[in-house]
């Protein structure tokens, strides 16, 4: 499908909102200071840059990016029972500059992550728009680090690569050299719209049956907390990096290739296996996070497209590590043929998080990062750009609204780095530290030797 140029959208017009925004405001506690649309959820992102950078040009380019995506200007509006999204004309983002000429060349990779993590840790909120915002640390002339910002009520992580796509792009046209025009991409309005209006499109009456039949008598399984919700402490989410060893990272992939499964299948084999070990059950229904970009026309769109994805698998009888990977690699095919959106999962299953509704239980979400692009080591103009991996925890970071999430991050060349965040006031890093050692062991176990006996 060809993307037209889309019609100005007065401030004033009301647009519906998608499943997810909808979602994100049933989580939404109404504090203005913590939830999905609190000032600490953030994405944060970086990247080391090569060559000369004028700031000037890169504001306006960052300028360009947001006339480019509406989801960048947009509002929320609860009126009582009426649920919108309006959007507001472009206006300039802010972009800040830093002076990190004292730091030595020895020290500036790590440096460059740091800066990530104390950006991370600030507070940014939902107001004023736009909702991005852009840091530039300068090194020296030739190398420094840029890093954005934008609110999770706007973007997704494979939105973020879409944005440095477009500001790179924009970056060098206005330098003057020769880049390909970027198709106009759809507005993640025209997603919600879509999703409104073609209902039993984005929903089918058999996958909802699916879903219904398949989660019926199951909860989402969860984690006991070191903290209750009722001992009301401060607010505050950490988090936990580790890299997965490189020998591991590899039997991952072996086991994902000989299996024809995807890394995911095979991460979630192995935590299926922790989380049935933990709880005392083979019937694990785990809430996985996915991109949710499985049409075209969305390929391009900044917005929140993640969706929660309950998946069920019933380890009974499994004998070995291949088994629960059979298993697992069966119900995520099943799942994702048949995803719908989360909140209609829920009117089909209203029992599903009910485990999670009780004062010393949490839930803990479970996504494998796995981006088709991320510019590392691309050129474009006269500037080179490099990913920065993020390995160092941190003791306050982007707000998880409630429980814990653990990211695995598989890059490009097979490397994974894992990310588990999680709320400080309810889980201690000791407790945190020793989920992720299980899972390591758990993971390691099974795809060295995928035959050998499971343990549950």
């Amino acid at each position: 499908m060809t993307n037209t140029k889309p019609q100005p959208v007065s401030a004033t017009e009301r647009v519906p909102v998608s499943f997810a925004q909808q979602m994100l405001c049933v989580f939404d506690a109404g504090d203005p200071d913590s939830g999905p649309f609190g000032p600490r959820h953030n994405i944060t992102w970086g990247w080391r840059i090569r060559g000369p950078v004028d700031t000037g040009t890169l504001a306006e380019a960052l300028d360009d990016v947001v006339a480019r995506h509406e989801a960048l200007r947009t509002r929320i509006v609860r009126d009582g029972d009426d649920l919108y999204q309006t959007i507001a004309p472009p206006s300039p983002a802010q972009v800040s500059e830093l002076d990190l000429s004292d730091t030595v060349p020895e020290a500036r990779d790590r440096r460059a992550e740091e800066l990530i993590i104390e950006l991370e840790g600030g507070r940014y909120g939902i107001e004023p728009l736009p909702l991005l915002r852009a840091v530039l640390g300068r090194f020296d002339e030739q190398d420094a680090v840029l890093v954005l910002i934008a609110h999770h009520a706007a973007v997704d992580g494979w939105s973020m690569q879409v944005l440095i796509g477009d500001l790179t792009a924009a970056y060098a046209r206005r330098r003057g050299h020769a880049v390909a025009d970027r198709p106009e991409p759809a507005q993640y309005r025209d997603y919600a719209v879509w999703e409104r209006e073609s209902v039993t499109e984005a929903a089918p009456p058999a996958s909802r049956a699916y879903w219904r039949d398949k989660l019926r008598g199951g909860q989402m399984v969860t984690a006991r907390m070191d903290h209750p919700r009722s001992a009301n402490l401060p607010k505050n989410t950490s988090v936990l990096r580790y890299a997965i060893d490189a020998d591991l990272a590899a039997a991952v992939a072996a086991v994902s290739k000989d299996s024809r499964s995807s890394p995911f299948m095979v991460l979630l084999a192995a935590y299926n296996v922790l989380m049935a070990r933990r709880s005392g059950t083979g019937d694990i229904v785990v809430p996985t996070i996915g991109a949710n970009r499985k049409q075209t026309r969305f390929q391009d769109t900044v917005g929140n497209f993640t969706n929660f994805i309950p998946l069920r698998t019933d380890l009974t009888g499994c004998a070995t590590f291949r088994d629960v990977l059979d298993r697992t690699r069966l119900t995520c095919i099943e799942a994702y043929t048949r995803e719908i959106p989360f909140f209609l999962v829920l009117g089909e299953a209203p029992e599903l998080m009910a485990g999670a509704a009780a004062d010393d239980q949490a839930l803990i979400a479970f996504q494998v990062l796995q981006l088709p692009f991320v510019l590392d080591g691309d050129a474009i103009g006269d500037l080179e750009l490099r990913n920065i991996p993020r390995r160092l925890s941190q003791e306050r970071a982007t707000e998880i609204p409630d429980g814990a999430l653990w990211q695995l991050d598989v890059a490009p060349s097979g490397e994974i780095n894992a990310y588990l965040g999680f709320n400080s006031h309810k889980f201690t890093e000791i407790t945190m530290r020793t989920l992720a050692d299980e899972f390591s062991q758990v993971l390691k176990d099974g795809v060295l030797d995928q035959h050998a006996p499971l343990r549950i």
